[in-house]
């Protein structure tokens, strides 16, 4: 036994400190990877770039993770002697074939990648594009999926999203509401001036900051017509409208005031 071991190593030491040199090397090309992603990743948690949300800082971690794990493995491949050059133009060349192959499914998750990094919307707000509203429920790298004032299920593609208008109703924290009052043109206008800022001031969810305005928006065939524009936080918001939506018509009865409906005088001439 001892005669095949030293036998083995006089004619293949040599042989054996290249293998084990080449190991140990890779070991400290996997410990530096392994250092250097879990470092970044630090980095990227304490950066302002991890405000974005999970899903981005998700997104980044994969992106750092992959990144390192293929360097590192070209690395050792280049330690143990492998040509890496031929190898990375056949993934080059089978990744662009895979693109032009998925084309449209790529961009949807470019598109899901650049909007997770803009913050445009998040989970939980409620979002309104094209022909849609809803509260955001997912983002998804291919989809975005929304739930309408119904009840509805509604899931689109991200680049149909990126390549439209969002009108985000929840990220500033506040909105205007705007309420509409017709009186006639008989009616005294600062009587219902009185009557509306008295409302304005006794409700404490309407803000002080920006403050109410009441003004006369318009003058129709039949009614003269005035709008309360006051601000509300998005929690309070609908409860508010619809609360002084009837109480604009009570307390505006209730001042004497009319409130005109369209009418059509119609006169008949009957020759004789």
């Amino acid at each position: 036994m001892n005669e095949h071991i030293l036998y083995i190593w006089d004619n293949y030491h040599e042989t054996v400190f290249k293998i084990g040199g080449k190991a140990i090397a890779s070991i400290i090309v996997v410990f530096l990877g392994f250092s250097i992603s879990k470092g970044l990743k630090n980095l990227i948690r304490k950066a302002s770039v991890s405000k974005l949300h999970d899903m981005g800082s998700a997104i980044i971690n994969s992106i750092i993770t992959y990144g390192i794990l293929i360097i590192v493995i070209i690395m050792i491949l280049n330690i143990f002697g492998v040509n890496t050059a031929s190898l990375i133009a056949v993934l080059g060349a089978a990744g662009i074939a895979i693109g032009l192959a998925l084309k449209d499914t790529l961009g949807n998750i470019a598109a899901g990648i650049i909007m997770i990094f803009l913050g445009n919307y998040r989970i939980g707000e409620f979002i309104q594009f094209d022909a849609f509203n809803g509260t955001v429920k997912q983002i998804n790298l291919f989809s975005t999926v929304l739930e309408t004032p119904d009840g509805i299920y509604v899931s689109t593609l991200n680049s149909r999203i990126l390549g439209n208008t969002i009108m985000n109703f929840s990220r500033n924290g506040k909105r205007r509401m705007e309420l509409f009052v017709r009186i006639a043109y008989s009616d005294s206008i600062d009587t219902a001036f009185n009557v509306l800022n008295e409302l304005v001031k006794s409700e404490t969810r309407f803000l002080k900051e920006p403050s109410a305005q009441i003004v006369v928006q318009s003058l129709q065939d039949c009614n003269i017509t005035l709008v309360v524009r006051a601000w509300a936080q998005n929690s309070d918001y609908w409860d508010v409208y619809w609360k002084y939506t009837r109480l604009f018509k009570e307390k505006i009865e209730e001042a004497g005031l009319h409130i005109p409906f369209p009418q059509l005088d119609v006169t008949i001439k009957k020759d004789i």
